[in-house]
């Protein structure tokens, strides 16, 4: 089988023999995805003149029945999308729930933001400056839509819900998709698209699709395009040094690596409830996607005092862990996607075990030398603020590291030394403890997930991200930002100041929806 892409309104495949998709599971070639010789400068015209011409006719409510309608698309094929990503993704059923859920939810939410918008094609923040000294000349600030193409490069690790979280943002705004998923694990992504298609719920050009190589993708973008890209920090830092020496270059944002933490508060001891609670969702981060999560925890702080019976428990859930085919409903950990990603792992695994030593390892069945198994790992390094790899090495996998602090201001130093992440969750119930770690690093975070005895199971952990919320992160993070609700509009539209007189105004101000951005 070979994946075709959909440029111009149609499927076309590729010239090349390209690269193979393959079964974690056993190492067995399932598929190929190829975009040699493709008219990529085409597509990319022919997305913005019909796709984007088709949706700027469009209200925003108008565009959320469209959101609505892919979503119900989606939620007709779920159980092959759910044999898909066991197939090509190694999931387990609970992780293909996490992407292809968490795909629906996504563009369900924004249907729904979108009827909130209304009638309008533009938005108005609340409130003018004068400007003058007579009232009569005055500044409000629109957002318009961009004419452009919204160019979506998404990482291997959620093909439905990196895919759909960005075209729901996108399209809403106006901006016309095209979608270029990971080639490893592409097969769930065009198949959804394959169904969207099929059932005519978008209007042309509204969304393409390359599946292979992108090779001269940049070249054919023009100033009021854009990139969302994520993935790894390497290959960001090739979009922003593609587009460094062009005066008129689309807009980017990146989403790259990120060594998360999670703190357990200097005022938590081991009969408390927040205990459990950090002890429950730390042994989440070793099974959920078998650790192939962006926002995942990679390092746990914890009060040295307590290291010993946190590691103990933390220990005790790991070696418990049931590895293997993610199709045994026993299974709680499955394989990583590929042999390629295994290997790095494994490697990174070993990096850090000049800092740190192994506390448990769950038990690795027999299993197929091209499989992509590794067997979780929990590790300790008992001098954190010496260490460096801890703080730097994302482990993309089943592995997380435990490291003992003196007090909350060692806690925060230790948190910061990720240079930035997506995301860092807190257990506490001390409102102090709360608020200097908050105070110390918001600035180092995209999102921090703060959890107390009132808050309990209650929230929606540390790894998963909503699409209420604003996703992305500084420094080594990326410095992109997506969703956010209405916030993640602003990627795709233009903040213009408009001067001009009250009445001149006021029209159109009743033309747009006033919403604080």
């Amino acid at each position: 089988m070979k994946l075709e892409s959909y440029l111009s309104g149609q499927w076309v495949a590729g010239s090349g023999a390209g690269r193979p998709l393959v079964n974690p599971v056993t190492g067995a070639e399932i598929a190929r995805a190829d975009a040699s010789g493709l008219d990529l400068a085409g597509g990319i015209a022919f997305a913005r003149d019909t796709g984007g011409a088709a949706l700027g006719a469009l209200t925003f409510a108008e565009r959320g029945e469209l959101l609505k309608a892919v979503a119900d698309v989606l939620i007709a094929n779920r159980d092959a999308y759910v044999r898909i990503a066991r197939e090509n993704s190694g999931n387990t059923a609970s992780d293909a729930s996490v992407d292809i859920d968490g795909g629906i939810v996504t563009l369900k939410t924004y249907a729904r933001l979108a009827k909130s918008l209304g009638n309008a094609r533009s938005l108005i923040e609340p409130g003018q400056d004068q400007l003058a000294r007579d009232p009569v000349f005055f500044s409000r600030h629109v957002w318009t839509s961009r004419p452009g193409v919204a160019v979506q490069v998404n990482a291997f690790n959620f093909p439905s819900w990196g895919m759909w979280e960005k075209v729901a943002v996108a399209l809403l705004a106006g901006a016309p998709s095209l979608a270029k998923p990971a080639t490893a694990t592409s097969l769930l992504s065009y198949q959804m698209v394959r169904d969207v298609i099929a059932a005519g719920v978008l209007p042309a050009g509204a969304l393409s699709l390359i599946c292979g190589g992108g090779e001269g993708l940049v070249d054919a973008l023009g100033p009021m395009d854009s990139i969302a890209f994520t993935g790894s920090a390497d290959t960001g830092a090739m979009f922003r040094q593609a587009l460094a020496g062009r005066a008129a270059a689309p807009r980017l944002t990146v989403e790259a690596d990120s060594v998360n933490a999670t703190i357990l508060g200097p005022d938590v001891t081991p009969d408390s409830p927040v205990f459990d609670l950090a002890l429950r969702e730390a042994a989440k981060a070793l099974t959920i996607k078998a650790g192939q999560l962006c926002t995942n925890i990679r390092r746990i702080l914890v009060p040295a005092a307590l290291a010993p019976a946190f590691a103990e428990a933390l220990g005790a859930k790991v070696s418990a862990l049931a590895v293997g085919d993610p199709a045994d409903e026993a299974t709680r950990v499955g394989p990583l996607i590929n042999v390629a990603q295994r290997d790095t792992a494994l490697e990174n695994i070993a990096r850090l075990g000049a800092e740190a030593r192994t506390v448990a390892t769950a038990s690795l069945p027999d299993v197929a030398p091209n499989s992509g198994f590794v067997a979780p790992q929990l590790l300790l390094c008992d001098d954190p603020t010496a260490a460096r790899a801890v703080h730097e090495i994302e482990v993309f996998g089943p592995c997380a590291t435990i490291l003992p602090y003196a007090d909350l201001d060692q806690a925060v130093q230790l948190g910061a030394a990720g240079e930035g992440s997506l995301a860092l969750s807190l257990f506490s119930d001390d409102r102090a403890v709360q608020a200097g770690v908050v105070a110390g690093l918001a600035p180092w975070h995209g999102r921090i997930l703060m959890v107390d005895a009132e808050v309990g199971r209650n929230h929606t952990g540390h790894s998963i991200v909503m699409p209420q919320c604003a996703h992305g992160g500084p420094g080594r993070a990326g410095g992109g930002e997506e969703l956010g609700g209405a916030r993640g509009l602003r990627f795709h539209m233009q903040r213009t100041a408009i001067q001009g007189g009250p009445s001149a105004l006021a029209a159109l101000a009743d033309a747009a929806c006033e919403l604080s951005l």
